[in-house]
């Protein structure tokens, strides 16, 4: 069952999918079709799910679940996993790469690898100030407060020299 993101309540569980690249208008309109119809299909165990999508920075896919309406299951998850595989596949993107790292330069995002991230940290061209994005987090509540935060305060700082 779809419901608008902004009305999920702020426990309600999140999956990051960090793109690659960031997407295109026409991919925007693709994702949030697609994303729609998924999540009025998705269930556990045959019993509906309580959810919901949202795209940030025009370069995140982010789903979620009212766990406190319906919990989820592997099966669930697995779905959704699917779900993006489709995505991808469709637009030619990666959303599932998790040794990509996303971080701030002004208002520009940048998605490099994790062995590129080390290496700008230790030239400085990231510092403990410099916003990334902690894709770790599980929450709405988190998406909102501890999803863009600084390099210090995330798992980001073992990187910082």
């Amino acid at each position: 069952m779809f419901v608008e993101y902004q009305n999920l309540p702020s426990n309600s569980r999140v999956w990051i999918y960090q793109s690659d690249r960031e997407f295109t208008q026409n991919e925007i309109t693709y994702i949030s079709e697609r994303a729609k119809d998924f999540v009025e299909q998705w269930t556990k165990h045959g019993s509906d799910l309580k959810g919901s999508f949202t795209i940030k920075y025009n370069q995140f896919l982010v789903l979620a679940v009212d766990e406190g309406f319906n919990g989820v299951s592997g099966c669930s998850i697995d779905a959704s996993v699917h779900f993006v595989q489709q995505l991808e596949k469709a637009l030619q993107i990666d959303l599932m790469d998790k040794m990509n790292i996303s971080f701030k330069s002004g208002e520009h995002i940048n998605v490099v690898k994790m062995n590129d991230f080390r290496q700008y940290a230790k030239e400085k061209k990231i510092t403990k100030e410099t916003t990334v994005f902690n894709n770790m987090v599980t929450t709405k509540n988190e998406l909102e407060n501890k999803w863009e935060v600084p390099a210090e305060q995330s798992w980001h700082k073992r990187f910082l020299v």
